[in-house]
């Protein structure tokens, strides 16, 4: 009962009490005995005796085996469940238990196949025991295994080759030699080897087995032999392909590759051009070869080797004409595969919101003063912001004494007082009032689209004419003749737009903008002629897909006082007002230009940008069906027809409705 004292608690409880049922009954400890062992640092020795107390056996210790050994268990196990769990222990610390007739004998794992043990898996009494196993191998040098089965073998197995009669030499724990004969049974498979003949069409059988040879006689780097063979007859253009099946195989796909016309007419391809300009393609290409069979034949071989490159271009067709040798052919292609290719579009809206607002307002008092029975003034005034200058009285203002009023009536409101007499003194005034305003809203969103770096130009507006000078004839001599002209000269009044997309790695822009907005100004003051506003922006921007940029403007506000009086008069507190001349002007500009590209991938986008803008004036001409002046009877207002067939009306219901 000494190893009962070596247990835990509860181990010895569960011993005792399968002990005392055995003695009150003949059943045996598999049949009926069960045991929980915990062991908590437990020296090995003593679970060795514990082992034989319970199964039984009786086991020989190696000098060399010392272990302290934690195993915990929460549930029952028979005597043979608890033997195995002992043969794990041993395996986890470095030993093993090998049987010799009555005895087991626990030494080190290192020395364990030195031992006589079962011969074959399969005579072992647990998957823990030492076998020595001998494979006969069929189909495969059983040497090259070695090296390949090697890692799965543990320090202490063994592993061998025997080339006489191909066989392999295993002595390992049963449970991995059963896996190493699992493995060496699917290695060791029959090649299925065969000849395989493979007639060409186009290309030459000694050729393709010249390169097919060097491609597949080379060393392989796992040192198998190589087994494939390949002939050509020439008789029958073909080639014989020997070896096994997967070989055979490859190579046959290798010859189809290869087996392909070179070039269709030869060494002459026509090539369909999708995206590109034949004419522009077929100049480049033929720079860029010349240039390139200069740069490596020499200057000296350079006219000869040149004419072997021959590239034009059929515009009608939008193709071109290749003549050139097969390697040169091939490097063409891909440069034309590479070139050819849908570029994306662009779609740019341009923002100008313009926003002006100009106010004028002037007051002023203009007096003229004459001395009695004279055409002389005494006094005058004449300030010339508020227009009608210097006010004529009595014989110079006209014949009969009266005045002309044409000169005296500026713009605003004009009042006139006074007296004007031919005895005594005679005076006038005139009062001039004038307050405007002028707003200009404008916002511009004109939009364009274009390809990938190609320049696209915008220009919507009107042709105004300006007087740029007169000429008139009134004739001095007798039968002369009035021919009276003008000469106008046409300006352009709108908007422009050029621009030029890069699209870059990514959603990004490079942008080369050009805007010019140029508008008829409506001032509030007179002019000689129209005035016209202009505004131009010329920058290179990067702007990311969809976003808005701004890109320039100009943020105005300007005002102008003028301040006109007489001296001394013009002071006088209240009555000064008389004698003095007002004239304010303020102009706010408010001017800004932004930008939003967007990117047009493929057909998909390009589809909804369109459907969008084509709606959006399709809605505009409903909303106005039933406007404005009325048509003629049974007669609608044109409109643009749906995009989708499904709003269409039934051609048909229509037909049968007449």
């Amino acid at each position: 009962m000494k190893y009962l004292r070596s247990m835990q608690p509860r181990v010895r409880l569960v011993v005792a009490l399968s002990l005392c049922c055995l003695m009150a009954t003949p059943l045996t400890w598999s049949q009926q005995a069960t045991i929980t062992p915990n062991y908590k640092e437990a020296d090995l020795r003593q679970i060795v005796e514990a082992v034989g107390e319970v199964t039984r056996k009786n086991f020989i210790i190696d000098p060399r085996v010392s272990a302290k050994v934690t195993m915990l268990s929460s549930s029952p196990m028979t005597p043979d469940a608890f033997y195995e769990a002992f043969l794990s222990i041993l395996q986890v610390h470095g030993y093993v238990a090998v049987t010799s007739g009555d005895l087991i004998k626990i030494v080190p794992d290192a020395t364990a196949r030195q031992y006589a043990g079962p011969l074959g898996a399969a005579g072992s009494a647990g998957a823990d025991d030492i076998v020595t196993q001998v494979i006969l191998v069929q189909n495969v040098g059983a040497a090259q295994l070695v090296p390949i089965l090697r890692p799965l073998i543990p320090q202490y197995g063994h592993l061998a080759a025997h080339p006489g009669s191909n066989m392999l030499i295993i002595s390992d724990r049963a449970a991995n030699v059963s896996r190493m004969i699992a493995i060496i049974r699917r290695i060791d498979q029959s090649n299925d080897e065969d000849v395989e003949v493979v007639r060409l069409e186009h290309a030459s059988a000694s050729e393709i087995v010249r390169i097919m040879t060097a491609l597949t006689q080379a060393p392989r780097a796992d040192g198998v032999p190589v087994s494939t063979s390949l002939v050509a007859d020439a008789r029958t253009n073909s080639v014989l392909i020997g070896g096994d099946k997967s070989e055979r195989l490859r190579l046959r796909a290798l010859i189809a590759h290869l087996d392909t016309p070179l070039e269709d007419g030869g060494d002459t391809q026509v090539r369909y051009l999708r995206y590109a300009d034949a004419e522009e393609l077929a100049t480049k290409l033929q720079q860029h070869f010349t240039a390139q069979l200069q740069a490596t034949a020499g200057q000296a071989a350079a006219g000869a080797s040149s004419d072997s490159v021959s590239v034009w271009a059929d515009t009608q067709t939008n193709a071109i004409v290749i003549n050139a040798p097969p390697k040169m052919m091939r490097s063409l292609m891909q440069i034309v595969d590479k070139l050819d290719i849908r570029r994306a579009q662009v779609l740019v809206e341009a923002i100008i919101v313009e926003v002006i607002a100009d106010k004028t307002s002037q007051f002023g008092v203009t007096w003229a003063v004459e001395g009695s029975g004279s055409n002389t003034p005494i006094g005058v005034t004449n300030f010339p912001d508020i227009g009608p200058g210097v006010v004529q009285i009595g014989g110079a203002a006209g014949s009969g004494g009266q005045i002309d009023p044409t000169s005296l009536i500026g713009e605003g409101i004009t009042m006139g007082l006074g007296r004007i007499t031919d005895s005594g003194v005679s005076f006038a005034s005139i009062i001039t009032a004038l307050s405007g305003d002028a707003d200009t809203n404008i916002i511009s969103t004109p939009s364009i689209v274009t390809t990938d770096n190609e320049e696209a130009t915008l220009n919507v507006g009107q042709e105004v004419p300006f007087v740029t000078g007169s000429y008139s004839n009134t004739g001095t001599g007798t039968g002369g003749a009035v021919n009276p002209f003008q000469t106008i000269q046409r300006q352009q009044i709108g908007v422009k737009l050029a621009i030029t997309p890069q699209i870059n790695e990514g959603d990004s822009m490079l942008l080369t903008i050009s805007q010019e907005i140029s508008s008829i100004a409506q001032s509030a003051a007179g002019a000689v002629d129209l005035i016209t506003n202009q505004r131009i922006i010329e920058t290179t921007v990067i702007v990311d897909d969809g976003e808005i940029l701004v890109l320039g403007g100009l943020l105005e506000d300007v005002l102008r006082e003028s301040d006109q009086r007489v001296p001394v008069l013009g002071r006088i507190p209240i009555l000064g007002n008389l004698f003095r001349s007002r004239k304010t002007d303020k102009v706010k500009t408010n001017l800004l230009v932004f930008i939003r590209p967007k990117i047009l991938r493929n057909s998909s986008q390009t589809a909804v940008e369109t459907n969008a803008k084509y709606n959006y004036i399709r809605d505009i001409q409903q909303g106005r069906q039933g406007t404005g002046v009325s048509l003629m009877p049974r007669e609608d207002r044109p409109m643009l027809p749906p995009l989708d067939e499904s709003e269409q009306p039934d051609q048909t219901d229509e037909a049968g409705d007449e």
